[in-house]
């Protein structure tokens, strides 16, 4: 992609400029709207207080603040985009108390390794929306799960539509962060996500500023070029990109986040999401930007179990520990972006 292209790409969508990466404008410059700093992604809305992909934890990520919200895509029976974290559905939903649905139980391989369970594509939405969201993690949020079987499961558009209207409520520009999970599998399988989601682009006229679209699978990002919107990079810990690997290709994350690599990614990308442990201790923020891309570390967290050792407070896994700390640090390794399951603490952080 050539450097200005992007860097207009990046202005519109409401990113905040660092020195290493010039560009022609700012969100506060665009919209007056959005403080100095890094871009605050709600993580499947609020995932820390509600349960993820539900309506209620994207609304409540943008009243504490946010300014994306993430949306993880996985294809039903009759091809429509839902808001999944998995295609696997029986611990985001209560699939498992739907006697009618009990011979559906199976077991897949998706990306070489075997899962059991109920699975979207083997539902159509008319189905699935019989369903109700649960907590997918009982035992580390158990408050959350008041909520439990409150919600529909979500299409893309509906997220769509949430963005804006959530968008003209607040006076704000929030951005839709969708990312398409396990795209390999699903083309395999005649249910590609790619074609579907930008239809849905073009169909809503989502632009740079609205929409941003992520993968951790490079050929599924390359199947989405042209279409004017910011393309994200998300980059593993271990191994490489399903894709890549299962054509025989050697590359790893690893490979990807050198200098070398991060100048490929360039080519077609405008962002790159490592895990946060990529970054502290390390000179990927400032070779990322030497290349002329931003930097959103995940996934962010405020539970003991998810933070350094040192930044842990009280004596259980759960509690809470000092994640101002750990935010303050990233901040000042100047990430262009945080995506955090508290959205509304990274705000806060961000103020100072």
């Amino acid at each position: 992609m050539h450097p200005r292209r992007r860097s207009l790409l990046l202005a519109a969508a409401g990113t905040t400029a660092a020195a290493a990466v010039p560009t022609t404008a700012t969100a506060s410059e665009a919209v007056g709207s959005r403080p100095p700093g890094p871009i605050v992604i709600g993580h499947r809305g609020a995932a820390g207080w509600r349960p993820e992909h539900t309506a209620s934890s994207y609304t409540y990520a943008v009243q504490t603040g946010a300014d994306w919200i993430e949306p993880d895509l996985v294809p039903t029976k009759d091809h429509v985009l839902v808001v999944r974290h998995e295609n696997e559905i029986s611990q985001t939903t209560d699939v498992a108390r739907h006697p009618e649905f009990a011979d559906r139980r199976t077991t897949k391989t998706v990306d070489g390794r075997a899962v059991t369970g109920w699975f979207t594509e083997d539902f159509t939405l008319a189905e699935l929306k019989t369903l109700r969201a649960v907590e997918r993690l009982p035992l580390v949020r158990n408050r959350n799960t008041v909520f439990d079987g409150r919600e529909q499961i979500l299409t893309f558009q509906e997220v769509v539509d949430l963005a804006r209207r959530l968008s003209r409520s607040y006076g704000r520009t929030i951005a839709v962060f969708p990312e398409t999970k396990h795209p390999t599998y699903f083309r395999s399988i005649g249910l590609p996500l790619e074609p579907r989601l930008a239809s849905a682009v073009r169909r809503n006229r989502l632009g740079p500023r609205e929409c941003v679209l992520q993968s951790f699978e490079p050929t599924s990002l390359q199947r989405m070029t042209g279409l004017g919107v910011p393309l994200w990079q998300a980059l593993g810990t271990t191994g490489g990109p399903y894709d890549l690997v299962s054509s025989g290709d050697p590359t790893t994350y690893r490979d990807m986040m050198t200098p070398a690599g991060l100048a490929r990614i360039a080519g077609y990308a405008d962002w790159i999401g490592p895990d946060k442990s990529s970054v502290a201790g390390t000179s990927l923020v400032a070779d990322g930007h030497a290349a002329g891309l931003r930097i959103g570390p995940y996934t962010f967290r405020a539970e003991n179990q998810f933070l350094p050792a040192e930044l842990r407070r009280g004596t259980g896994a759960t509690d809470f520990g000092d994640a101002f700390a750990e935010y303050a640090l990233y901040y000042g390794l100047g990430v262009d972006a945080v995506v955090t399951d508290f959205p509304d603490l990274a705000v806060m952080a961000r103020r100072g």
